[in-house]
């Protein structure tokens, strides 16, 4: 019996060293290695799917887009053309043998055409700057899209002429515009995007709109080809009437704009009925709230009859789409932390098609996604799990189950050890609300052994985060971490009045939320109250400095991306304008005394915790001087700390592969030195 288990030991041994071997975590490099389905189109016959095949290119450090197509049972998988350039946005024409697309080339992005028959590739345009939101008239003869027109800042002098050969200082850069720097664009050039139409054989394009509005959402032909319906902000104050955009409709031939909506509030993402009758979008009554649902609208072609028909649903929707039959609209929504693909019929009756829309957002596990549909109704779609980016799957609307066309990772993901992902609930101790999380194992967890707790708060904080993949939560549970990353009060998914249950109270009892969330988990003997760590970036790094300021439990955190001051955020960041009333009442030279008592540094007097502060050197959305308050107040009572700047990083600090990388190495490399 002693040899019998011997060997039965061994056996085990020897199985469980070859797993390990074959399939080893998941790791930093691995991230280069990761591809993902991106707006997946499918043909109007339902037989072939073109889509932008994302991935990391390892020499150049950077994301890149390819275009592929595959026949919608997974055979013929290929590229779609030869050139290995960047490639994305394309769009069949109603016939189903065309498809446009937006390829780089040394000039700029320009448009281009393939022939399904053929497989030739032509170029259709040179424009002077890069198109986008392209759609095809119904006929398939013209194409519309969006483009910057530039126009002249403000000069208060004349420079004087400067010698020939000399080197002068470059001139002072004016401005007068309301918004006129963008985080991860950096300072905005003068101009505003028009409308234009170009034939679908190529030539040149026209301007349809004109004035100096923003005209960026996708234009919608009528069926006859006479008008294009776009949502806009044409009104006389909307540079500070921000949250306002209408319905519109142009006319092709002179270019005469008749507003469809005039209610206060975003009205957007406008799809038309087959028969050209009827307009269905998206949007809301604006009630100033930090967090609002937004609806799905029809109304009739001309602006009139306008209802709701997703009143049922607490749930934001978006990206709607009409079924062939035009008797039903389909949309994206997220519903408890996961993104589902609903139906809604001209009732007001929704239904729930497909779950596990993402996937596409390679980082943090956010929600995403798109989905096409054919005429004769099959979805293709971006779809997600915790053990792998978007892939490429098919439903129709009554079917159980999706069929995935493809697995773009099982190259690599298949021979990765993955943390095992588990949703959790637990009761709020603030007003007994039912909280959701996630929680992320290490590698071959084993109850018997004791485990550092890492709680990763996510950004927004009108978000939620998902049982959808994430190379970071992964990297973390490899390091040896249970992961936990909760949705508390203030996310999105579980309704208007769980989101805005931080309107004026922001950080508030959502730090409640999660330090129930840890609470619970230490119930479980494999999690100790002397091992904890916490990070989280942007609102999550607000979150991790309030929490930090508030108890000393943890014993590291990395705070990444933070605003530690209301006031000096909400007058310097990219978006300054836009948190007065919504977040807080008032401006800030109005209420100090409110923006200061919900700024994390109120609470920095508090802090003993060893804190890593961290933030992209071009970050306009929380800027740099946010992070160094924070280092600089620590460092003065010298409390430990390191300040990591990530040059050139904006605020998406992993928008480069490197630089996801560096941020997960960096917080681990500091919680190791206090675990």
């Amino acid at each position: 019996m002693k040899n019998l288990l011997c060997i039965f030991t061994l056996i085990f041994l020897f199985t469980h060293n070859a797993f390990a071997q074959l399939h080893p975590p998941f790791t930093s490099m691995d991230v280069f290695d990761l591809e993902w389905v991106n707006n997946p189109q499918i043909s109007p016959d339902g037989n072939h799917i073109v889509y932008e095949r994302r991935g990391m290119d390892i020499m150049n450090d950077r994301r890149i887009s390819r275009l592929w197509m595959i026949k919608s049972d997974g055979t013929e998988h290929q590229k779609l053309t030869s050139n290995d350039v960047s490639e994305s946005n394309a769009t069949w024409s109603p016939d189903g043998q065309r498809i446009v697309f937006s390829s780089g080339t040394d000039q700029g992005s320009e448009l281009f055409v393939y022939w399904v028959k053929t497989g030739k590739v032509a170029r259709l345009s040179q424009l002077p700057a890069s198109p986008s939101r392209v759609s095809w008239s119904a006929d398939g003869k013209w194409l519309a899209f969006s483009m910057k027109v530039p126009s002249k800042e403000l000069s208060l002098v004349r420079p004087p002429k400067k010698p020939k050969g000399a080197k002068w200082a470059a001139p002072p850069r004016v401005t007068t515009r309301f918004k006129h720097e963008q985080d991860g664009a950096g300072k905005l050039k003068p101009g505003f995007n028009h409308l234009f139409v170009i034939s679908s054989e190529g030539g040149s394009s026209r301007q349809i709109t004109s004035g100096d509005f923003n005209h960026r959402g996708t234009p919608a032909w009528s069926p006859d080809g006479k008008y294009l319906y776009f949502s806009s902000n044409r009104n006389k104050d909307w540079e500070y009437d921000f949250r306002n955009s209408e319905i519109y409709r142009v006319a092709i031939a002179d270019g005469k704009v008749k507003a469809l909506t005039d209610r206060n509030g975003p009205d957007r993402s406008l799809a038309i009925s087959p028969n050209g009758n009827q307009i269905a979008y998206v949007g809301y009554d604006d009630k100033m709230q930090t967090y609002q649902v937004s609806r799905l609208h029809i109304m009739n072609a001309d602006g009139s009859k306008k209802r709701v028909v997703s009143d049922q649903l607490d749930r934001s929707v978006s990206s709607p789409v009409w079924d062939q039959s035009g008797r039903g609209v389909y949309f994206s929504y997220d519903d408890k932390g996961n993104t589902k693909i609903g139906y809604a019929d001209l009732s007001g009756k929704t239904k729930l098609v497909a779950n596990n829309l993402g996937g596409t957002g390679i980082g943090r596990p956010y929600g995403g996604g798109s989905f096409s549909i054919s005429k004769n109704g099959k979805i293709a779609y971006t779809h997600t799990t915790p053990y792998h980016p978007s892939e490429l799957a098919i439903i129709k609307k009554g079917d159980q189950k999706e069929r995935l066309v493809m697995s773009l990772n099982d190259d690599l993901l298949k021979y990765r050890n993955l943390g095992k992902v588990e949703e959790v609930w637990y009761k709020s101790t603030v007003d007994q609300r039912d909280i959701q999380g996630w929680v992320v194992y290490p590698p071959n967890f084993s109850e018997g052994k004791k485990y550092p707790l890492l709680v990763e708060n996510h950004g927004g904080p009108i978000s939620n985060y998902g049982d959808r993949f994430s190379p970071e939560i992964q990297l973390y549970a490899s390091a040896g971490y249970v992961v936990f990353y909760p949705n508390p009060r203030g996310s999105t998914s579980y309704g208007e009045e769980f989101g805005n249950l931080l309107y004026h109270n922001y950080p508030g009892e959502d730090y409640n939320d999660v330090m129930d969330g840890v609470d619970v988990l230490l119930q479980k003997p494999f999690l100790t109250e002397d091992s904890l760590f916490v990070t989280g970036g942007s609102a999550g790094g607000i979150m991790t400095a309030w929490m930090i300021g508030k108890n000393n439990r943890f014993r590291a955190a990395a705070v990444i991306k933070p605003v530690m001051n209301w006031i000096s955020k909400t007058l310097t960041a990219d978006n300054y304008y836009g948190y007065a009333n919504s977040r807080y009442p008032g401006q800030p030279w109005e209420n100090m005394e409110a923006y200061m008592q919900f700024s994390p540094i109120s609470l920095v007097g508090n802090i003993q915790t060893p804190t890593l502060v961290m933030v992209g050197t071009s970050d306009m959305r929380t800027p740099l001087s946010e992070a160094k308050q924070l280092y600089h107040a620590l460092k003065i009572r010298k409390i430990e700390t390191v300040l990591v700047e990530v040059p050139g990083a904006y605020h998406f600090i992993a928008n480069r592969p490197s630089q996801l990388i560096t941020k997960i190495e960096h917080i681990l490399a500091w919680f190791e030195m206090y675990r």
